[in-house]
């Protein structure tokens, strides 16, 4: 959330809102001047109840994009759907792969080569909607769950404020096949080769 701050993007942000009153950004967010509101899950019974408030309490700022950034809750295809299109997310893997908590611990443990993370549209189905952007790095030898986590933390804060930027600037565009096309992007060139071959 500090990142998408910091990028100065083409928006006004128009509130934080979190499910947890602990939260840092509640305290970075008003620290600069930006509205925050707590819904709290743990006064609902039911998801559904508190999804309900959590739409109420975003629906009251009247956003054009709404962004997940550190919340870890399971959010209900009511309310999914409800934003459909503008929900977006940024999940610490090369999705499709690793979906779920601990992705880090799943990488290490499947030997890949290369991790990452992606910033994609939200749909009903957990960490399975459009892709917008991802970044990839190596998987190193000696890497353990918080160094690669750091590595893959650096570009989480690298992609998700350009992923922001493209959609406030229109360039995102949602076909009706699932997939997510970028106006204006150069294309790709290279790769990352990981462990590279010898010079």
């Amino acid at each position: 959330m500090a990142s998408l701050i910091a990028a100065k993007l083409p928006a006004q942000i128009c509130a934080v809102i979190s499910n947890d009153p602990a939260a840092k950004g509640l305290a970075t967010a008003a620290g600069y001047g930006i509205a925050t509101a707590v819904v709290d899950h743990r006064h609902y019974k039911q998801r559904a109840d508190f999804d309900a408030a959590l739409a109420q309490a975003i629906d009251a700022h009247r956003p054009d994009i709404v962004v997940l950034a550190g919340f870890m809750r399971v959010l209900t295809e009511d309310f999914v759907n409800r934003y459909r299109g503008r929900l977006i997310n940024i999940h610490p893997s090369l999705l499709p792969s690793f979906t779920g908590l601990h992705t880090h611990r799943q990488a290490l443990e499947a030997g890949v080569r290369v991790h990452g993370c992606t910033v994609h549209f939200v749909t009903p189905q957990l960490d399975h909607g459009p892709i917008i952007i991802q970044a990839a790095v190596p998987v190193l030898p000696g890497d353990d769950e918080d160094a690669l986590a750091a590595r893959v933390l650096a570009e989480e804060h690298r992609i998700y404020p350009q992923a922001v930027r493209w959609l406030c600037e229109d360039r995102v565009t949602l076909d009706t096949d699932g997939r997510v096309r970028i106006a204006g992007v150069s294309k790709a060139a290279g790769a990352l080769l990981s462990p590279p071959p010898d010079a």
